[in-house]
């Protein structure tokens, strides 16, 4: 009985807000790639391939896409466990969309999932999201964020690099 018991823990998400953008965010980062994913989604290859070779860029107290500034935001941070992820992020059915950690190159059982409040931007007709609002720490050096369900990756620009 006990075996059966300690298989249904479920690990609750745990959440914090701050002001403060994570260190591990502060810099400029490149997006660089459409990271492929089985996700219905409001774009298509077009808008998609606009955002590759923009720049994210975060501050100590908010962050920039583009001419899109965010000050002062709510920042709230959550540790999602890998199943925690694909329940929030796929669609019950076999032919809704589903993505998993490994889909996004995120080979851990759990990660970092950072979030932005902001007043609705305007990107496109299609979503008020901006570009990085919403993301996934992969690594140090490495990040994984969606606008319209499709998903990107973005790399940390070196600091010594020129703009």
């Amino acid at each position: 009985m006990k075996a059966v018991l300690l298989a249904m823990v479920v690990l609750p998400m745990t959440a914090s807000t701050t002001t403060d953008v994570p260190d591990t965010l502060l810099g400029r980062w490149t997006v660089t790639r459409i990271i492929p994913t089985r996700t219905i989604t409001c774009w298509g290859n077009r808008e998609s391939r606009k955002l590759i070779g923009t720049h994210i860029e975060y501050s100590a107290h908010g962050f920039r896409w583009q001419d899109v500034q965010t000050e002062s935001p709510q920042i709230t941070l959550v540790r999602l466990t890998a199943d925690q992820f694909h329940d929030e992020n796929s669609g019950g059915g076999a032919a809704d969309s589903q993505v998993t950690l490994n889909d996004l190159g995120i080979r851990t059982s759990d990660v970092l999932q950072i979030s932005f409040s902001h007043p609705d931007a305007n990107i496109t007709q299609a979503t008020n999201e901006i570009p990085g609002d919403r993301l996934l720490v992969k690594e140090a050096n490495a990040i994984a964020f969606s606008v319209c369900n499709v998903w990107f990756e973005a790399k940390r620009e070196s600091p010594h690099k020129t703009h």
